[in-house]
């Protein structure tokens, strides 16, 4: 049977190779008068042919197509690289107004160094090679050029300003310290929000009463009116809260620097002996208590044993 097997597959490997190796003659015939050509082949030769014209037709459509694949690549580069060079543009552009920036920046922070009393030798100069301002960052010809020049110039200024930190925190510490100390100074209006007006100044007046002249050891503030708050001009502690006939109910304040500060005439008192209060804290209310010719306050201001003029101590910032 093994046998039998094999000679049908020889037989029918031998009726594929006779059909393959068919003669087939091909005959070309010009229309008009001429030679007639004549092809003689067979089947094997031109199933192949008819493969490799198969095949090189695919490979030129699939190139052709990645051809223009290509070509519409090309193009969008071609886009996004002009957009590249719109932005890099408008980078430079930024880039020099930064500088420019910078170099306000400088001459002002120098100015402010100036008049605050800071040394900039371990400072400003340290991060800008020594000569205490830019001109080393805005020689950009000793830098570098081309497309990288807008680099070397932001990497110099941002030493700069890590150098200038330094100076500016301790510009920071002292205005903090300056901020502290306006607090402890009796420096603002002593009635909330700024309202009312000085109905009679420090030194010497006309007594309203007596209508003598004597010396007003104070400030007195108007709002025409009863029950508008009265707030403590630094942080202190209350030293007295008391009546008296000349002042009625009054506090005095004790704060730093030996400044003592007394509120007078006052309808209503809203602290105690002994409290810390924190400037602009209300301490009272304007009345008319004491001896009195209406609602006011009578503001005194107390450097040890003299008596100051409060007005030269209002709004001091």
């Amino acid at each position: 049977m093994l046998a039998s097997g094999c000679e049908q597959v020889r037989r029918a490997c031998v009726r594929v190779f006779r059909l393959f190796d068919e003669k087939i003659t091909l005959m070309i015939v010009p229309h008009e008068k001429g030679r007639v050509f004549t092809i003689q082949t067979n089947i094997f030769a031109m199933l192949m042919g008819f493969i490799i014209f198969a095949g090189i037709t695919c490979s030129f459509i699939y190139f052709n197509k990645r051809t223009a694949g290509s070509s519409l690549e090309i193009s969008r580069l071609r886009a996004e690289n002009k957009e590249t060079l719109a932005s890099l543009d408008e980078l430079r552009d930024e880039n020099n107004n930064l500088l420019q920036t910078a170099k306000r920046f400088q001459s002002s922070l120098s100015q402010s160094l100036s008049l605050l009393g800071i040394n900039q030798s371990g400072t400003v100069q340290k991060g800008t090679g020594g000569n205490g301002d830019l001109s080393s960052l805005f020689d950009s010809n000793d830098i570098t050029s081309g497309s990288l020049r807008e680099t070397s110039d932001v990497r110099q200024l941002t030493a700069y300003l890590e150098s200038a930190v330094q100076p500016v925190e301790q510009i920071g510490r002292m205005l903090e310290t300056q901020g502290t100390l306006f607090t402890d100074i009796p420096n603002i209006w002593p009635i909330k929000n700024g309202i009312g007006h000085i109905s009679m100044g420090f030194g010497q007046n006309i007594h309203p009463i007596t209508q003598q002249w004597y010396i007003h050891k104070g400030i007195d503030f108007s709002t025409w009116r009863s029950g508008d708050p009265v707030i403590a001009t630094a942080n202190g502690q209350v030293m007295t809260v008391g009546f008296s006939k000349d002042f009625g109910n009054y506090i005095i304040i004790k704060h730093k620097h030996g400044i003592y500060t007394r509120y007078a005439h006052l309808a209503t008192t809203r602290v105690h002996k002994g409290d810390s209060v924190t400037q602009r804290q209300i301490i009272g209310t304007i009345g008319s208590t004491g001896v009195s010719t209406g609602p006011h306050l009578h503001y005194e201001v107390h450097i040890g044993s003299d008596v100051v003029d409060p007005a030269k101590y209002i709004n001091i910032k």
